[in-house]
């Protein structure tokens, strides 16, 4: 089983595909139940998860409604999500901008769930914005036409039948799909940082506030859930957010994630450092450098492709 063969049908900036060998790494096989992913986004932790056979059921959440469609339609009905991407993407062919500025009002009206994947495929950097209102605000990208149907509806079929009869989706808070957690599950989260989800650069459906955050962590070990966390970081000389506070027990390892992509997007170069935090009754069978490097992820990879 490779690594690159995990299947990844919703493009997504901030996608933590490339991180989850070493994010999975720190899980020990067979010990938990459920895998709880609050803020599933394109779901790579849980689909390469899922696809090692790590837990026997998987629990995704999202506050976006239509983001939760495209996990129903991937859990239940591939079929259908596949080929209403498909009569989207032929759609657009006569005049691929136009058409996609049409459809991302539409989808602002509608929120229909294949209309927002095929904007995810279409749109610059496949990085999700929307603004103070709600509405989907993302320009489309003018160098291609997005995920090519066929190879949507492989991954789509892909995901489908790792996540079958194991996976449930709950749209809404991401405290509602944590309390779903018992002392036998493990919970990854993924939330919005605090220098993208407030303020000017808010890019997100929504937001999640610090203290919010903290006071989920802290009920979660009071609980003796397990919990895997990435959250701040760093971007060149940007800095998103404070170290979470030391009373969460919690150990935080910085991984050099390569370049930004967003810097990219800007006309920039800069590196990510990324954190995660894993929760004390995982952090101590865990031995890795206080700054992963790159080669180390790489590596990580490598073992990975080799299970």
């Amino acid at each position: 089983m490779r690594f690159g063969q995990t299947p990844h049908p919703i493009p997504y900036q901030g996608s933590k595909r490339q991180l989850a060998p070493l994010i999975l790494s720190f899980l020990p096989t067979g010990k938990f139940e459920t895998l709880l992913e609050p803020f599933v986004g394109s779901g790579a932790v849980t689909l390469a998860a899922a696809e090692r056979g790590l837990c026997r059921k998987y629990i995704v959440g999202d506050a976006l409604e239509p983001l939760c469609g495209i996990w129903n339609g991937i859990v239940s009905d591939p079929a259908s999500l596949a080929s209403e991407y498909s009569d989207i993407w032929h759609r657009q062919l006569p005049d691929p901008i136009a058409f996609f500025n049409d459809l991302r009002e539409k989808f602002n009206r509608d929120r229909s769930p294949s209309k927002l994947l095929f904007l995810l495929a279409r749109c610059v950097k496949n990085a999700v914005r929307f603004n103070p209102s709600g509405q989907f605000n993302q320009s489309p990208d003018k160098r291609r036409l997005g995920t090519q149907p066929k190879t949507m509806a492989a991954e789509i079929q892909a995901a489908h039948g790792v996540l079958k009869r194991k996976c449930v989706v709950k749209c809404g808070d991401y405290k509602a799909v944590l309390e779903l957690a018992t002392p036998n599950d493990v919970v990854y989260m993924d939330p919005p940082y605090q220098g993208t989800s407030e303020g000017r650069d808010s890019r997100y459906i929504k937001g999640v506030g610090r203290d919010d955050l903290v006071s989920a962590l802290e009920k979660l070990n009071e609980r003796s859930v397990q919990f895997i966390l990435s959250y701040d970081g760093t971007c060149g000389d940007k800095v998103y957010g404070e170290a979470l506070p030391s009373c969460l027990r919690m150990k935080r390892i910085l991984v050099d994630a390569g370049r930004s992509t967003q810097a990219t997007l800007n006309g920039k170069e800069a590196r990510t450092v990324e954190s995660i935090y894993v929760s004390s009754g995982l952090a101590a069978n865990i031995s890795v450098p206080a700054l992963v490097p790159r080669d180390f992820v790489q590596q990580q990879v490598g073992l990975f492709e080799q299970v």
